[in-house]
């Protein structure tokens, strides 16, 4: 394995993966909040609202300034997710793994 392949598998692709978990917390606990499932008041509520809309909030106020609000519906959290998933699966795994080489026990070149 390259520099490069271990940067992306043990680095890149994880916090990627772990933002699209963050994306979902958010989005599930807004919803909750919405409905009033949960307190917004309650101190581990307001605290992981805060932490989880200031990880998402800088990624996804572009989209919110492009993308109108349809019908009082926020679509920017799955535009996010199409954007992150088109990269760290096709673009990232897809694409640039192949070009930073590959390890003889990923790829071999005859069958067993």
């Amino acid at each position: 394995m390259s520099f490069g392949q271990a940067l992306i598998a043990y680095f890149i692709h994880p916090v990627l993966t772990l933002l699209v978990i963050v994306i979902f917390i958010n989005v599930i606990l807004s919803w909750l909040v919405g409905f009033n499932v949960v307190n917004a008041r309650n101190p581990l509520v307001n605290t992981i609202g805060r932490v989880t809309e200031a990880i998402t909030a800088p990624l996804l106020n572009p989209i919110r300034r492009v993308l109108p609000t349809l019908g009082g519906i926020d679509f920017s959290p799955l535009i996010l997710l199409l954007v992150i998933f088109f990269v760290r699966d096709w673009l990232i795994m897809g694409q640039l793994w192949p070009l930073l080489g590959s390890s003889p026990d990923l790829v071999r070149s005859e069958p067993l």
